[in-house]
C-alpha cells in the first residue's frame, strides 16, 4: 500500500512537470515566432509590401494561360538593378510551354518531350524580368524594365511588373488546378519572406471606354514583406552631424558598416587618392554588384550628412548631403526618409522632391525626399559627382522649437528603405552657453591656478 501511494504521490509531479516543460516549450515557439514576424515590420511604412497576384485569363487542353502582375505597395523602398528573381515550386508536375514580358533562368529537362519543347520543365523555376529594348512581340503591359520596380510614393506608374505565361500539365479547371508553392523574391538579393498563396476573388478588369468588365478565371494572390535583417549582416549608411553653433564635426560611429581590414581582407576598401583605383574597380567582381567601398572609419557605402545651417528670427536652415562611397553602384530613383517633429512646419525645400508620410495619422513628423528627375534623381558612384544635397527651411514653433538636447537633430533616417545608423545622442554637437564643465579640460587647472594666485596676494 505505501508502494501504491508513493506511486500515485508521485504521478501527479511528474505529470506537472511535463505540463510545466510542455507551457516553456510553447511560450519559447511563440516567443520565437513572433521576433521573425516583428523583424519584417516597419513603423513608418505598418502597411507596405509586394504582393503577387496571379490571374489565371484562359484554360488550355492541358493547363492555362495566366498573367502575373507584382504590386510594390511599399512607400519609399524600390527594386533597383539587376532587378528582382521570382520563384516558386509547382504543385504537381506542371511545366511552361511559353513566356511573354519575363524568363526562366533555366530550362530544365526537358528530354521526355519531342516535338515542341517547353520554355520550362524545372521543378522550382526562376523566373527574371526581360530587358528594356525587347521586341514589342515579346512584351506585355508592365514589363521588360530589367527588373527594376519603383516605390509606390516615387512613382506610382512604374511600381508593377508583369509577365505572361502558359501552363502545362496541369489542371484545366478550378478544381482541378493546383497553387504553387514556396514563393521566393529577390530583390535581387535577399531580404523579403513570401507567404501562402491564397485563392480570392477574381479580378476584374474593365475596357478603356468603361463600358465592359470582364474578370479571371481564377486568381490568388502572394505577400512578401521586407526585413533589413536578413538583406544583409551589417548597416548600409550611417548618418553624420554639424551645426553653426559648435565647431564639432559628429562623424559616423566607428566601424557602423565594419572594420577596414586590408591585412586581413585585402581589398576589403580602396583609398580614393590610390593609383591602384581604376583596376580595383574593373577587378574580380566589378559585374557582381559586390560593394566596393572607400576607406573610410565607418565604411559605409552611404551617409547622409545632416547640417544645422542657419538660424533666423522665425525661421531655421538645414543642410541635407548624401555621399556614395561606393565605387561599383549608381543608385537609381534614390530617396530619403527621415524623422524630425519640425517637418509640420517645413516651409520651402531646394533641388528635392517633397512627400509627407504620416505612420501615425495625424502627427505629420516623417518626410520622403527624392530627387528630381533628370536633374539629380541618380546617386553617382563614388568620387568627385557622387553626392547630392539640399536645403530646407523650417519655420519656428515657438511653444517647441530649441537647439538644446539635440532637437533640431532627426530621430530617424532611412536610405533607400534601409535604416541609417544615427551617432549616440551624447556625441551631439552642443550649445555653448549650455556645454557642462567635463567639456572644457582645460577650466579645472585655470580654476585652481587663480585660486592660489589669489590666495598668495591676500597672504601678501
Amino acid at each position: 500500500m505505501e508502494m501504491d501511494q508513493s506511486f500515485s504521490s508521485s504521478t501527479p509531479s511528474r505529470s506537472i512537470r511535463k505540463l510545466s516543460s510542455l507551457g516553456v516549450f510553447a511560450v519559447f515557439f511563440l516567443l520565437c515566432s513572433t521576433l521573425t514576424s516583428v523583424d519584417a515590420y516597419d513603423s513608418l511604412d505598418p502597411n507596405g509590401n509586394i504582393t503577387i497576384k496571379w490571374d489565371i485569363m484562359q484554360w488550355t487542353p492541358d493547363g492555362y494561360v495566366a498573367v502575373v502582375t507584382m504590386f510594390n505597395f511599399q512607400q519609399y523602398r524600390h527594386i533597383q538593378t539587376p532587378g528582382w528573381t521570382l520563384g516558386w515550386t509547382w504543385a504537381k508536375k506542371e511545366v511552361i510551354w511559353s513566356m511573354v514580358g519575363a524568363q526562366t533562368t533555366e530550362q530544365g529537362d526537358c528530354s521526355k518531350y519531342k516535338g515542341n519543347i517547353p520554355h520550362c520543365c524545372k521543378k522550382d523555376p526562376t523566373v527574371v524580368d526581360l530587358l528594356p529594348g525587347t521586341p514589342y512581340n515579346m512584351q506585355i503591359a508592365n514589363c521588360c524594365k530589367g527588373g527594376v520596380m519603383n516605390s509606390w510614393v516615387q512613382d506610382p506608374a512604374n511600381a508593377a511588373s508583369s509577365f505572361q505565361v502558359s501552363v502545362g500539365a496541369a489542371g484545366t479547371t478550378n478544381k482541378t488546378v493546383r497553387v504553387p508553392k514556396n514563393f521566393t523574391l529577390k530583390a535581387p538579393g535577399p531580404g523579403y519572406t513570401c507567404g501562402v498563396a491564397k485563392i480570392v476573388k477574381p479580378t476584374r478588369f474593365v475596357t478603356q471606354d468603361g463600358r465592359r468588365t470582364t474578370q479571371a478565371l481564377m486568381t490568388w494572390n502572394v505577400t512578401c514583406t521586407y526585413s533589413q535583417f536578413l538583406a544583409q549582416k551589417t548597416p548600409t549608411c550611417c548618418v553624420s552631424l554639424s551645426s553653426f553653433y559648435n565647431d564639432t564635426i559628429v562623424n559616423c560611429p566607428t566601424c557602423t558598416c565594419g572594420c577596414q581590414n586590408n591585412i586581413t581582407q585585402p581589398g576589403s576598401c580602396v583609398e580614393g587618392d590610390s593609383p591602384y583605383l581604376a583596376s580595383a574597380i574593373n577587378g574580380p567582381g566589378k559585374n557582381s554588384f559586390a560593394p566596393l567601398v572607400q576607406c573610410t572609419s565607418h565604411m559605409c557605402p552611404i551617409r547622409v550628412h545632416w547640417h544645422v545651417k542657419l538660424n533666423y528670427k522665425d525661421y531655421w536652415r538645414v543642410k541635407i548631403t548624401i555621399t556614395n562611397f561606393n565605387y561599383r553602384m549608381n543608385y537609381t530613383q534614390w530617396n530619403l526618409v527621415v524623422q524630425h517633429p519640425n517637418f509640420d512646419n517645413l516651409t520651402q525645400i531646394f533641388s528635392f522632391n517633397y512627400k509627407s508620410l504620416t505612420p501615425y495619422q495625424a502627427i505629420n513628423d516623417t518626410a520622403m525626399l527624392w530627387g528630381v528627375k533628370y536633374y539629380n534623381d541618380l546617386l553617382m558612384e563614388a568620387g568627385p559627382y557622387g553626392n547630392v544635397q539640399s536645403e530646407l527651411l523650417f519655420q519656428k514653433d515657438l511653444s517647441t522649437f530649441t537647439f538644446q538636447k539635440g532637437w533640431a537633430f532627426p530621430r530617424r533616417v532611412y536610405f533607400n528603405g534601409d535604416n541609417c545608423v544615427m551617432p549616440p545622442p551624447d556625441a551631439y554637437p552642443w550649445l555653448p552657453n549650455s556645454s557642462p564643465l567635463s567639456m572644457t579640460p582645460l577650466l579645472l587647472p585655470t580654476m585652481v591656478f587663480w585660486a592660489i594666485l589669489a590666495c598668495l596676494l591676500a597672504y601678501v
